[in-house]
């Protein structure tokens, strides 16, 4: 088993997950969308990235991606070991005019039904 020396920076893998309460808390819902789709980030399930831990094990609190168009929280390790960062709405630029698209496709939608259509 491999022995962590103090001031030796090692890399730990990461998984991007949904919002959890404490991350989209007070985040923008335009009306007719489900507070549900606030929890969505664009790049849940990811795994492939990695952090580096400093001397002290601290890793970074927030991953930001798309030139910080999107930030992630850090919230903990998984069973894996895995750091779990979760999709910080309010910390994310780009989270409005997402949601706002997606309150578009819940509008076309709804005229589809009332129309009789899919």
């Amino acid at each position: 088993m491999a022995t962590l020396l103090r001031g030796e920076l090692r890399e730990v893998r990461v998984i991007l997950q949904p919002a959890a309460y404490a991350q989209y808390r007070g985040a923008y819902c335009p009306p007719g969308v489900p507070f549900a789709e606030v929890r969505r980030g664009p790049l849940d399930g990811h795994s492939q990235w990695t952090v580096t831990a400093d001397a002290d094990g601290e890793i970074p609190k927030v991953m930001s991606f798309d030139g910080g168009r999107f930030a992630y929280e850090y919230d903990g390790r998984d069973q894996q070991g895995r750091a779990v960062y979760r999709y910080a709405p309010n910390l994310s630029p780009a989270h409005r005019g997402i949601m706002d698209g997606v309150a578009e496709v819940y509008a076309q939608h709804a005229r589809n039904q009332a129309a009789g259509g899919q």
